[in-house]
């Protein structure tokens, strides 16, 4: 196991924040809504990860709000549901 860097602690610092985040939790909210549009394609965990390149686990791992995808991932998930993927910054 490695030490991790100034980055990936950054990175985990805003994953740990974001899980957080009121409102329900954003990847939280992400998940739900991958699942949902998923059933509403007849599409299983498995046909959904041969349509991203990744695995069923990951996608059972999303939808049930484990660590969020990289923002790639859920580009691809998003094209793979036939959806757009909408990120918004707002001020504090």
């Amino acid at each position: 196991m490695h030490a991790m860097t100034e980055r990936e602690r950054t990175l985990e610092r805003l994953r740990k924040r974001l899980s957080g985040a009121e409102d329900g939790w954003f990847f939280a909210q992400i998940a739900a809504q991958v699942s949902e549009r998923r059933r509403e394609l007849g599409l299983s965990q498995a046909d959904l990860a041969g349509l991203v390149g990744t695995t069923q686990s990951a996608i059972a791992r999303l939808e049930a709000g484990g660590r969020p995808p990289r923002i790639d991932t859920l580009l691809r998930i998003a094209a793979a549901l036939e959806c757009r993927l909408i990120v918004e910054l707002a001020p504090d």
